[in-house]
C-alpha cells in the first residue's frame, strides 16, 4: 500500500509536469504566431515605404534583392542578425545592450492585447486600453536608457 501511494504521488507530479509543457508549448506557439507575422509585416511595411520614397525621388528605390526586390526585407534582417556589435569604450554595457531590448519587448508585448478578430484575441483583459496606454509609456524608458 506504501508503494501504490509513492506511485499515485509521482504519477500526479508526472501529470502536473506534462502539464506545466504543455502550458509552455502553447504559450511559445502562440507567441511565435503572433509575433512572426508581425515581423514579417513590419519589413515589408518599410519595403513599401523605402519603395514610395524611392518613387517620390524619382529614383528606382530597392530592387536588386529578389524579383522587384520583394527579398530586401529578408536581405536586411540577415544583415542586422550577423552585424558585429560595436560598444563604445566608455559606456555602460550592460545598458548598452538591454537597452534596446527593453524597447522591443514592450512594444511585442501590446500586441498581446490587440484583437486579431472579433472572437480571437491573446489576451482579453477588461481595462486592455489602459493596459497598452501603461505599456507604451514604459517604451520611452528603453529610449532614455540608449542615450
Amino acid at each position: 500500500m506504501h508503494v501504490a501511494k509513492n506511485f499515485n504521488a509521482e504519477l500526479d507530479g508526472l501529470l502536473l509536469y506534462y502539464s506545466i509543457l504543455e502550458l509552455i508549448k502553447e504559450t511559445v506557439l502562440v507567441s511565435l504566431a503572433t509575433i512572426v507575422p508581425l515581423l514579417i509585416s513590419i519589413a515589408f511595411f518599410t519595403l513599401a515605404e523605402r519603395k514610395i520614397m524611392a518613387s517620390i525621388q524619382r529614383r528606382r528605390g530597392p530592387n536588386v534583392v529578389g524579383m522587384w526586390g520583394l527579398l530586401q526585407p529578408f536581405a536586411d534582417g540577415l544583415k542586422a542578425l550577423i552585424k558585429e556589435l560595436l560598444i563604445p569604450y566608455q559606456a555602460n554595457r550592460f545598458l548598452f545592450i538591454i537597452a534596446p531590448c527593453i524597447t522591443f519587448i514592450l512594444s511585442i508585448i501590446n500586441w498581446a492585447f490587440m484583437p486579431f478578430s472579433y472572437a480571437e484575441v491573446v489576451s482579453d483583459m477588461s481595462y486592455g486600453l489602459l493596459y497598452i496606454y501603461a505599456v507604451s509609456s514604459l517604451s520611452v524608458y528603453g529610449i532614455i536608457l540608449a542615450g
